[in-house]
C-alpha cells in the first residue's frame, strides 16, 4: 500500500532525508526539513509560518502532536526569518504542542503538554504530561517538569532513547500509510 503523493508546492516545501517515515496524511505548512531515522505519524500538524522548521535526527512525532514556527503577535511576515531548529532523539507525545524556539536533543514532550514561544529546551528535558510552560525562558539540562503546580526537578539520566520504538514503526508505518518519499537526485 506504500505510495508515494505529491504536496502542494504553494503551500509547503518538505525535504525529507532518506530513512525518515513520513506520513502524508500529516498537515505540513512552510519549509520543513525532516532529518534522517525521524518517524512522523498521520495527524502530527508541523506549521513553519515565521520561517523554516529544521528536524534533526531519531525524532519522533505522534498522532495529533503540533510543532508550530507562528510569528509573535503584532509582527509581521517581512520583519525577519525565524528557523525554528529540533535536535536529535526528540519525542513529542500524543497531542503535544511545541512552539519552542529551540528543541535539544533527547527531550520529551509527554501527551497533553504544552510549550509556548520563547522556550528553550536544552538536553533530556522532559514536560510532562498536561504540564505547561508558556513564559519565555531557557530550561536546564536534564530537567523534569511534573505535577498540577509545573514542579521542576533535576534527574541524573538523560530520557532513554526510543530507537527500538522507531525501528518498530519504521518497518509497520509504512504498510498502512501513504508516505512522502526523500527526492532523488537527478542523475549528473
Amino acid at each position: 500500500m506504500t505510495s508515494t503523493k505529491q504536496l502542494d508546492p504553494a503551500v509547503c516545501n518538505v525535504k525529507v532525508m532518506p530513512g525518515a517515515v513520513v506520513c502524508f496524511e500529516a498537515d505540513y505548512v512552510g519549509d520543513i526539513t525532516i532529518g534522517t531515522r525521524t518517524v512522523i505519524h498521520p495527524k502530527a500538524r508541523i506549521i513553519a509560518e515565521a520561517g523554516p522548521i529544521i528536524i534533526g535526527e531519531a525524532n519522533l512525532i505522534e498522532e495529533q502532536a503540533q510543532i508550530i514556527n507562528r510569528l509573535p503577535p503584532g509582527q509581521e511576515a517581512g520583519d525577519g526569518v525565524q528557523v525554528m531548529v529540533i535536535g536529535n532523539h526528540n519525542v513529542f507525545e500524543v497531542d503535544s504542542y511545541c512552539q519552542a524556539t529551540n528543541v535539544g536533543d533527547n527531550n520529551v514532550l509527554e501527551a497533553k503538554s504544552h510549550v509556548g514561544p520563547g522556550v528553550e529546551l536544552t538536553r533530556g528535558v522532559v514536560v510532562g504530561s498536561l504540564c505547561s510552560i508558556t513564559c519565555p525562558q531557557v530550561i536546564p539540562e536534564n530537567s523534569v517538569i511534573y505535577g498540577d503546580e509545573f514542579h521542576q526537578r533535576s534527574q541524573s539520566e538523560k530520557p532513554a532513547a526510543q530507537g527500538l520504538q522507531l525501528d518498530f514503526l519504521t518497518k509497520i508505518l509504512p504498510n498502512y500509510h501513504h508516505l512522502i518519499k526523500p527526492k532523488k537526485k537527478p542523475p549528473p
